[in-house]
């Protein structure tokens, strides 16, 4: 691997014209993303390869600043959705960024079809997401205990593939993009209770950063909630 960055560059070099004016910043960028491409071939997973090539990752030392500006961004641009209870915005210890989608806003009932009324919602998220190219991106989905649990757990895979599919048509890489339904499992609220039942209803987003020395991090399965009671 020592040997393959030289031997890149060089050829890098060779591809921008001397008298091109703009040699310097395209040399740049593609030492940046050979240089980002080794990295992500050290990662365990091979989609990691084409994330590191993409985007490389975060230094560990402005991870921080890096997610403060991103959560700023969905603040500012979900204000309205935030307003009317439609999504929650959370900061979690990891530094990743948590955000709550309420399926009643998101989807019809029983069905994993986007609603029409909440595309310009995501449409938003999707713009800020390819802003900010090294994270990667959990979409989980949840349901109530209403029925067969198996049923469930189909609607809540169906209904995060939904999502991420959806931002894949809006420029989202996919290689950035993870779906998981965890049906009925990890309940918010008490599912004896129309609101409570509500609340356990939802499509969850974790926006993780790939931070340098850590990268596999960011491709792990995001934990579940604290328990409600």
């Amino acid at each position: 691997m020592q040997k393959v960055l030289p031997l890149a560059v060089a050829i890098a070099l060779a591809g921008c014209a001397a008298d091109d004016p703009n040699r310097r910043a395209k040399t740049g960028a593609a030492i940046g993303a050979i240089a980002g491409a080794v990295l992500g071939h050290q990662i365990n997973d091979e989609k990691g390869a084409v994330i590191g090539g993409v985007a490389g990752a975060v230094a560990g030392g402005v991870v921080g600043n890096y997610m403060d500006k991103q959560q700023q961004e969905f603040e500012s641009a979900l204000a309205e959705e935030q307003r009317q209870h439609e999504i929650e915005i959370q900061r979690m210890e990891d530094e990743s960024l948590k955000i709550d989608i309420a399926s009643e806003v998101s989807f019809d009932f029983d069905s994993a079809e986007l609603k029409p009324s909440f595309r310009p919602t995501l449409d938003k998220v999707a713009d800020i997401l390819q802003r900010y190219e090294r994270t990667v991106v959990h979409v989980v989905g949840h349901t109530d205990s209403v029925g067969a649990e198996e049923y469930n757990q189909r609607l809540s895979e169906r209904r995060a593939r939904s999502v991420t599919e959806y931002f894949a048509s809006r420029g989202v890489l996919r290689e950035r993009l993870r779906a998981e339904g965890r049906g009925e499992r990890e309940p918010r609220a008490t599912n004896d209770t129309a609101a409570g039942r509500q609340l356990n209803r939802r499509v969850e987003l974790y926006v993780k950063p790939i931070v340098e020395g850590r990268e596999q991090e960011a491709y792990e399965a995001p934990a579940g909630p604290s328990s409600w009671q």
